[in-house]
C-alpha cells in the first residue's frame, strides 16, 4: 500500500517531467476558435507552439476547469487500486478546480473509508504549482508518508514566489485583468506590468517596467531579493512561447546568484490563454511570495 501523487495540467508540467516524477495528471482544457467562428481546437491536442500561434492571431480562447467527475473517476481508479490519493491543485484564487477537487475527495472518502484522499490547494499557477508537485515527489521518492508531504507542502506554500510579466496586454484586458485603457497606453508606451500570485493565490499587479528587458530584469531583482538558500533550489522559469527571453533571465540569475538547477518550459494552453505569448514567469523559494 502507498499513495499516488495526482496534479492538473494547471501546473504546466511537460509530459516528460509528469513521466519521470511519477505523478497522475488530469487535463484543463482551452478551447479556441477563429474570429469567423468556423474552426475550434482544443488545447490539449495541438502543440504549444501552435496554441501560441493561433492565440498571436487573436482567436478567441475559453478555459474550463476540471470538473468533479473527472476528479472522481481519477481518484477512484487509483483507491481501487489499494493507493492512497495526494492531490497538489491549482490555486482556488485562480480556478474553481479545487474546489471540485474537494467535492470528489468528500464523496470518495464515504465509499472508501479506509482510504486516504489528501487534497492541497497549492495557492500557485503554472510552474510555480509544478515546483510544488516537483518538491512534493522528491519527498515521496525518498521515502515521506503521504501526511508527511502534504504537511511539507502546507509549510512551503507560503514560500512560493511568482514573479512574471507579459509582453502584450491585450491578453490580460481580454480577462479582464486590466482595462481597455491601460490596455492602450500602456502598448503605446511599452509599459510592461511586473506581476505575481499573492497569498490568496489570486494574481495581482505589484510594478511597471518601461521595456520588455527592463521588465525581466525586474523580475531577477525581486528574486534578488527574497530567495532563500539558492545553492540548494531548483528555480523554474516558464513562457509563453519566448524561449530566447526564458534564458536571457536564466543567463541573469546565473551571473550573480549560485543555484542548484535552472528548468524552463512552456506556459501550457489554459494558463497561456490568458497571459497570452510573451509571457515570461520566474518560481522559486523566498522569505515570503
Amino acid at each position: 500500500m502507498g499513495y499516488r501523487i495526482v496534479t492538473d495540467s494547471g501546473s504546466d508540467l511537460s509530459p516528460r517531467m509528469v513521466k519521470e516524477l511519477g505523478v497522475d495528471l488530469i487535463p484543463l482544457h482551452s478551447i479556441m476558435k477563429s474570429s469567423k467562428g468556423d474552426e475550434t481546437l482544443d488545447g490539449n491536442t495541438i502543440s504549444l507552439s501552435d496554441v501560441y500561434a493561433l492565440l498571436r492571431q487573436r482567436y478567441s480562447a475559453t478555459t474550463s476547469a476540471v470538473n468533479v467527475d473527472a476528479f472522481t473517476e481519477a481518484f477512484e481508479a487509483i483507491l481501487k487500486g489499494g493507493d492512497d490519493v495526494l492531490y497538489v491543485g491549482l490555486s482556488s484564487g485562480l480556478s474553481a478546480t479545487f474546489h471540485a477537487s474537494e467535492l470528489a475527495a468528500e464523496d470518495l472518502r464515504e465509499k472508501y473509508p479506509e482510504r486516504r484522499i489528501v487534497v492541497v490547494d497549492t495557492l500557485a499557477a503554472s510552474l510555480g504549482h509544478g515546483m510544488l508537485v516537483y518538491l512534493a515527489a522528491q519527498k515521496q521518492k525518498a521515502g515521506d508518508s503521504i501526511d508527511e508531504v502534504a504537511n511539507f507542502l502546507k509549510a512551503t506554500i507560503p514560500h512560493a514566489c511568482h514573479w512574471f510579466t507579459v509582453d502584450d496586454l491585450f491578453f490580460l484586458k481580454r480577462g479582464g485583468r486590466v482595462s481597455a485603457t491601460t490596455a492602450i497606453v500602456g502598448t503605446a508606451l511599452g509599459i510592461k506590468p511586473v506581476m505575481h500570485v499573492d497569498d490568496g493565490g489570486h494574481l495581482v499587479k505589484k510594478d511597471i517596467a518601461r521595456g520588455r528587458k527592463k521588465s525581466l530584469v525586474a523580475l531577477f531583482e525581486k528574486m534578488k531579493k527574497t530567495i532563500v538558500s539558492p545553492e540548494t533550489q531548483t528555480v523554474f522559469i516558464s513562457h509563453g512561447d519566448c524561449l530566447a527571453d526564458a534564458e536571457y533571465l536564466a543567463d541573469l540569475i546565473r551571473s550573480e546568484i549560485k543555484v542548484k538547477e535552472i528548468i524552463i518550459d512552456y506556459i501550457g494552453s489554459v494558463v497561456g490563454t490568458h497571459s497570452g505569448p510573451g509571457t515570461v514567469a520566474l518560481f522559486y523559494l523566498g522569505t515570503n511570495r
